[in-house]
């Protein structure tokens, strides 16, 4: 039988200041799986850390990696134009 992931628990750390909202004291860590990460409470923003506590990047969306959205039907209606009879140059006032 296999046990889920290792988590530990999370914990904020003093001083520390978010990376997106520029909080300080709003970020939480733990890990999963002896892989460290961190949370900002303040604006959500989270990241995954390296062995030497660097962020690791999360990979761009791309149009290959992005789940296509499906639109709803939308209700199409034709729309006519018809000149304004008011705008029209009088024959005299050429240019």
């Amino acid at each position: 039988m296999s046990e889920g992931p290792v988590i530990t628990k999370r914990r904020f750390i003093a001083g520390a200041v978010c990376p997106a909202c520029s909080e300080p004291d709003k970020l939480m860590m733990w890990s999963e799986d002896n892989v460290p990460h961190r949370e900002c409470v303040a604006c959500g923003y989270s990241d995954t850390l390296n062995e030497q506590g660097l962020s690791v990047p999360k990979e761009l969306g791309t149009r290959v990696n992005t789940p296509v959205v499906k639109s709803t039907d939308v209700k199409v209606q034709a729309v006519q134009f018809f000149p304004n009879p008011k705008l029209k140059k009088k024959p005299d006032e050429q240019h």
